[in-house]
């Protein structure tokens, strides 16, 4: 399972790169990943296997992933129609399709998290993928980013998802916590299932997030919109895969939860709702599309009570119309797409005679609709037969609610059997007063709009190709392979039922183990026999009645859309208004209220409190007072120096003495990085103050300054007194005389502090470095608003450059004369070496003794700083010619890298191994891998030095260069 997971996440990270070697033809190469996925799947059925690491074992987050029979059906879905719709796509998009790589990445990665989703046997795992399926459906139904329309349906399928994802979340911490495990497994083999108020609210909470990610009234709208995706999108995340994530959940709880108290009322209430509501909706829509997106809900709502009746037999029917639906759902999405790229539309108004110029597409999409319909000998017909059947036996509803299920259910199955009839007749039949299609060759690019009511104007909108006349482009039969597969093991396992059921019974016995119910093609005359014609006859009159439930003059149900539009403006109009309330725009104000908090409620909770054995503590040696002293002396210089630079300094000099504490404290490593995280802040200032006036502009007292002056001396003292009490205020048992030993074990290094950084605590490291390349881009981007700078200038972009000049640095001579300094460019010269030489030294010895990756970085970014101080701009390029941006994706890749590698060994990530070696000369030599992890370090530091000293340094250099000279200019022409 795990080197499934991995295979498809590798894919999908090589898959861009594919797609820009091979062309469209790379997704031939990416669909044999889940194919192999999908042997091992076949192999393995009807056994159970399970897979732990330790991922958070803090928070019970661990990698549990557990292969039984739900999961077996599950996952040969997402894997199979996962490798039919790649193979679709190679043939649906053309070479130039934009962003056709990140496409294919967003496709192959949606696999990858819908596998893990399904065999998720940890809570809070399965949450994981459950948003990152969330994530990635964001991107691929967003993929036409140019269109309004496809934003705003993104946008919405994200809200609607991850809103209900985050009450799930909540849901399942309750349950988990309530269970006293976060395992699947543990709380399905429990004997007794969890009851009381709080599994009731934890219930209602996940069935919200399932509900809404299967698209399950009143939920529902965002997956017609959700249409403006490319088909590929429609077959595979619309019909196999992402809307089954809600439908998989319920039915992996419900043999826990099908008794309790919420169950049914919200599962089968809400699943007969969508049935209903969205059956009459797709015979409405005109839309090929949406007329398969609508009968989608209300498919989903049918799966969702079958599976949450909580019956054996019900169990078996619900998994039997699970694959029923995949196969004839994504067949018959892709049967749209190749109709809108060979004739131009997906309004069926517009459509006629489509089913003599293509025979063998209009008989795939039959086969896929009869399955729909659920008529004999398609899958659809067992899977249905056996859902009424289950219905009428279930012994887990009083009579009346079996009853009203079982009307709900026929009544939405003949709406079923009416959109069915309506699919085939409006892509396929001859219409009066519609042009035939004639076969042509090339043609040209038209976007269709899902939503026209009327076959006038057509808007910019979709995912489709058209030709704007009504010429046929015939599809190629590699087009048509994966839908008539999947048309073709609809009736397979239609006429192999028996076979099916073999395949398909193990999860219903999880239920009982006395499974009565069994997939046939025929159980003889029976009631669900006489119910199947009685729907059949049912649907073929809706279809008839087409017209008049199409009629404008008829009242109709509220618009979920229009309400979701409504909702958030509502929203909106709310925020502002408690914004307007509580935040009136005023900096001062905002800030003393948060400090004023701090003020009170801590000094108040100390003045409360007990205190008994703490003491206030103030300083361990009278060093450290002075020092401490000094610093508090040049934070209050800081406030009544005029010179902005004096006032750096002395800011500057709190710092250093806080190095000095460090070391005081026997901290030298704490201390080293403290000495050269100021010398670069105190850098940094000195560059942005170049554009500021010398002095600071003396303002008169006022009584506002005063009070600002008593809030921030009030705060200050406060800070002191709690610091001082919290340092005495120790309870627990102290264990810092434990660490080193444990690190050294642990990490193999004696430098106990880096070793908790790239080891013991790297995941914590790892979002610090992710921090510190959001603040370079942050940086960046403010500073060149439109586009990043590149790498500084090189010595050759220069107009005044002379190669023939020779200068202690290659780009001494650019500097102007009265700015350049020999002595600070000889100096340069001879120590820049040193300072790398050191930088390496630090960084490679920084598991044993002071230094580390981070304390590396900076040495190397002072280096830099010192040949941009020396040389200018020109400088800084000569230095280090790379692009800071490909420092920091390097240094970050490198770390993420380093943290799953260990996953390929079957241990947790960020695991470290140990090498010994005795080498010739070199000697004993010990490697501990995590030194991989603390070079990504080195190069995000290194890089983001380099970012700052580009766009601050380099970058206002150049602006000023070019001020100055428009200035002169401008001065002589006058």
């Amino acid at each position: 399972m795990l080197a499934i997971l991995l295979a498809l996440a590798a894919a999908a990270l090589v898959a861009p790169l594919w797609v820009r070697a091979l062309g469209r033809n790379a997704f031939y190469l990416l669909a044999l990943v889940p194919l192999g996925g999908l042997g091992w799947v076949v192999a393995n059925w009807g056994s159970t296997q399970q897979v732990r690491l330790e991922w958070a074992p803090s928070i019970e987050m661990n990698i549990d992933l557990r292969f039984d029979s739900l999961a077996a059906i599950m996952s040969a879905l997402v894997l199979a129609i996962g490798a039919l719709v790649l193979c679709y796509c190679a043939r649906y998009f053309e070479d130039d399709e934009p962003r056709l790589g990140l496409f294919a990445a967003e496709m192959v990665g949606f696999a990858a998290a819908m596998f893990g989703l399904v065999t998720s046997d940890n809570m809070l795992l399965l949450f994981v993928f459950w948003e990152v399926t969330t994530v990635l459906s964001f991107l691929l139904v967003g993929h036409n980013a140019e269109q309004a329309n496809s934003r705003r349906a993104a946008i919405q399928a994200l809200l609607v998802t991850a809103a209900g994802g985050l009450a799930m979340l909540v849901g399942l911490i309750i349950l988990g916590e309530t269970n006293h495990s976060y395992l699947l497994s543990d709380l399905l083999a429990a004997a007794q299932p969890p009851s009381g108020l709080a599994v009731n609210v934890a219930v209602v909470l996940i069935l919200i997030g399932a509900l809404s990610k299967s698209a399950v009234v009143p939920l529902h709208f965002w997956l017609p919109g959700a249409m403006a995706a490319p088909t590929p999108v429609s077959a595979y995340l619309h019909a196999a895969a992402m809307v089954k994530a809600g439908v998989y959940l319920i039915a992996r709880l419900a043999p826990v939860f099908a008794e309790n108290p919420v169950w049914h009322p919200l599962v089968l209430t809400l699943g007969v709702a969508s049935m209903l509501l969205a059956g009459l909706r797709a015979l409405e829509v005109v839309d090929l599309k949406l007329v398969l997106a609508f009968g989608t809900v209300s498919q989903l709502g049918f799966l969702v009570v079958l599976v949450g009746i909580g019956t054996p037999d019900a169990a078996l029917a619900g998994v039997a119309m699970i694959v029923a639906h995949a196969l004839f759902k994504a067949c018959l999405f892709m049967v749209v797409g190749i109709i809108d790229h060979g004739a131009g539309t997906r309004d069926l108004r517009r459509l006629s005679g489509l089913g003599r110029r293509a025979p063998v597409l209009c008989g795939i999409a039959i086969l896929g609709a009869l399955s729909m319909a659920g008529i004999p000998p398609l899958v659809g017909f067992v899977g249905k037969e056996s859902a009424l059947g289950a219905i009428l036996d279930a012994d887990t509803l009083n009579g009346p609610a079996r009853v009203a299920l079982a009307v709900g259910v026929v009544f939405g199955s003949m709406l079923t059997v009416g959109y069915s009839i309506r699919f085939v007749w409006g892509a396929f039949a001859d219409k009066q007063g519609v042009a035939r299609p004639t076969a042509h060759g090339a043609h040209r690019v038209r976007r269709v709009s899902d939503y026209a009511e009327s076959p006038g104007p057509v808007v910019e909108f979709g995912d489709e190709h058209a030709p704007d006349d009504r010429s046929w482009h015939a599809p190629g039969t590699l087009f048509l392979a994966a839908p008539a597969v999947l048309a073709v093991a609809s009736l397979a396992a239609g006429l192999a039922a028996p076979g099916t059921d073999r395949l398909l019974s193990p999860y219903a016995e999880t239920f009982s183990e006395d499974l009565l119910a069994y997939l046939s093609l025929w159980h003889g005359f029976t009631v669900p026999l006489g119910l199947t014609v009685l729907i059949i006859a049912g649907g073929i009159a809706l279809f008839q009645l087409r017209d008049r439930l199409r009629d404008p003059a008829r009242p109709r149900l509220g618009n979920a859309d229009r309400a979701y539009d409504a909702t958030l403006r509502g929203m909106d109009r709310l925020s502002l208004r408690m914004t307007g309330a509580v935040q009136r725009g005023s900096l001062p104000l905002s800030q003393a209220t948060i400090l004023g908090t701090l003020i009170i409620l801590p000094t108040v909770l100390l003045a409360l409190g007990t205190r008994t054995g703490v003491q206030l503590r103030l300083w361990d040696s009278p060093l450290q007072a002075v020092i401490g002293a000094i610093m508090v002396a040049m934070a209050l210089g800081a406030t009544v120096l005029r010179n902005r630079l004096a006032s750096v300094l002395v800011v500057g000099v709190t710092g250093y003495g806080c190095g000095v504490i460090f070391a005081l404290h026997g901290a030298p490593d704490l201390a080293l990085t403290q000495f050269l995280v100021e010398t670069l802040t105190l850098v940094i200032f000195v560059l942005v103050l170049r554009a500021f006036p010398a002095e600071i502009e003396a303002g008169r007292a006022t009584p506002f300054k005063s009070r600002r002056a008593v809030l921030a001396a009030l705060v200050g003292a406060a800070v002191t007194v709690l610091g001082a009490f919290a340092v005495a205020a120790r309870t627990a048992e102290p264990i810092w005389h434990r660490i080193p030993d444990a690190a050294y074990q642990f990490g193999g290094g004696k430098n106990a502090v880096n070793v908790l950084l790239v080891d013991v605590r790297a995941w914590d490291t790892l979002g610090e470095i992710s921090v510190l390349v959001v603040a370079a881009t942050g940086v960046a981007s403010l500073v060149f608003r439109s586009r990043r700078f590149g790498s500084a200038p090189r010595a050759a972009d220069s107009p005044n450059y002379d190669p023939d000049l020779v200068s202690w640095l290659p780009a001494g001579r650019l500097v102007d004369r009265a700015d350049r300094s020999m002595v600070m460019q000889i100096t340069t010269r001879l120590v820049f070496p040193t300072i790398m030489v050191l930088s390496v030294y630090f960084f490679f010895s920084g598991h044993n003794a002071p230094g580390g990756g981070f304390a590396g970085g900076l040495t190397a970014g002072l280096a830099l700083t010192l040949r941009y101080l020396a040389g200018g701009r020109y400088e800084l390029g000569e230095a280090l010619p790379v692009d800071a941006g490909h420092l920091l994706g390097a240094g970050l890749a490198l770390a993420a890298g380093t943290a799953v590698g260990s996953l390929f060994f079957g241990v947790p990530p960020l695991s470290s191994a140990i090498f010994e070696v005795t080498l010739p000369l070199l000697g004993h030599i010990k490697l501990v891998t995590a030194l991989f992890f603390d070079l990504g370090v080195y190069l995000i530091v290194v890089g983001l030095v380099l970012d700052v000293l580009r766009s601050l340094g380099a970058r206002l250099d150049s602006e000023l260069a070019t001020s100055e000279t428009t200035s002169a200019t401008g001065g002589s022409a006058q």
